[in-house]
């Protein structure tokens, strides 16, 4: 069953107080009148904090605690929301995840384990933990209180004025553009994917079973192999857009947006602006666009 707005609206009460409400911001900065919702700064540094809370509040976490696999951002927010609300945590990560996102989830407290390998392995080493142990597992993305918790950014967004026709959401395993898709009315909404994380079109072409090869810059953030089927099921029940970026122009963004901005984001959070300024996406004249900017873990970058 797909996730309900009436959903994201509980999710919405259940996390109030756990997630910060994060700001927005208008630019004409960049060459077009431009939207902004600055995610980056949640708990954590990514919107993974709204899926993690409602996922742990709405589940009855046994004595083992919660496990989760992540690149990244989503271990830390698992293991942030396990050590708000009192429980252990194992999390599981690919040694590429990289030493902030590393940084972020040693200082929860939890046990951390790093992974050779990619995404996958480590999902294969917790999926073993929690066959072991019993612990809760919080998945990523495919499940239906992560994504209505991903939703509530979008809920939140429209009650700080959003206007757009057309909103930008970077895709990684489908969770945060899931959550776009089951909130937003009336709207267009552009998943964008770099040109080595494209999950999303790869099974929007190939079908939902449609694994791909990982790499390049956003590999740790929007590195799933295969595009969670809540959010495939969503994509194409609306008829989602998606573009590709480079990598070249990912990194092109991230400057421009500590630039113009002093905005400081990871690869994956620059990915839907970086649609725009390389003409991956082309506006129409006046079309009003929104761009979400969603994570702030990167290694360190040049300016």
């Amino acid at each position: 069953m797909p996730v309900t707005r009436e959903e994201i609206n509980a999710a919405a009460a259940r996390v109030a107080g756990h997630v910060h409400q994060t700001p927005v911001m208008r630019s004409d900065g960049f060459g077009l009148p431009l939207q902004f919702k600055f995610e980056h700064t949640q708990v954590t540094g990514s919107f993974k904090a709204r899926g993690a809370f409602n996922a742990v509040l709405t589940a009855d976490v046994p004595p083992a605690g919660i496990v989760a696999a992540s690149g990244g951002n989503h271990g830390a927010a698992v293991a942030h929301a396990a050590r708000a609300l009192g429980h252990a945590a194992h999390i599981f990560v690919p040694a590429f995840a990289g030493p902030a996102k590393i940084d972020v989830i040693r200082q929860t407290g939890a046990t951390l384990h790093i992974v050779e390998g990619a995404y996958a392995d480590a999902a294969e080493a917790a999926r073993a933990h929690q066959e072991a142990t019993g612990a809760l597992d919080i998945h990523p993305y495919d499940a239906p209180a992560t994504l209505a918790g991903q939703g509530t950014c979008f809920r939140e967004w429209e009650a700080q004025d959003l206007d757009a026709d057309t909103v930008l959401v970077a895709i990684g395993g489908g969770g945060l553009i899931g959550g776009a898709m089951a909130w937003l009315e009336g709207r267009k909404i552009v998943g964008v994917e770099s040109e080595t994380t494209n999950t999303m079109q790869a099974a929007l072409a190939r079908g939902p079973e449609t694994d791909i090869e990982v790499s390049g810059l956003c590999a740790n953030a929007l590195g799933a192999r295969r595009i969670g089927r809540l959010a495939y099921d969503l994509a194409t029940a609306r008829d989602l857009q998606t573009v590709l970026v480079s990598d070249e122009a990912v990194a092109e963004a991230q400057k421009r947006l500590w630039q113009t901005l002093r905005q400081l984001v990871e690869p994956a959070g620059a990915a839907a602006l970086a649609a725009v300024l390389s003409g991956a996406y082309v506006p129409e004249k006046d079309e009003r666009v929104a761009v979400l900017l969603c994570g702030a873990n990167p290694a360190p970058i040049p300016i």
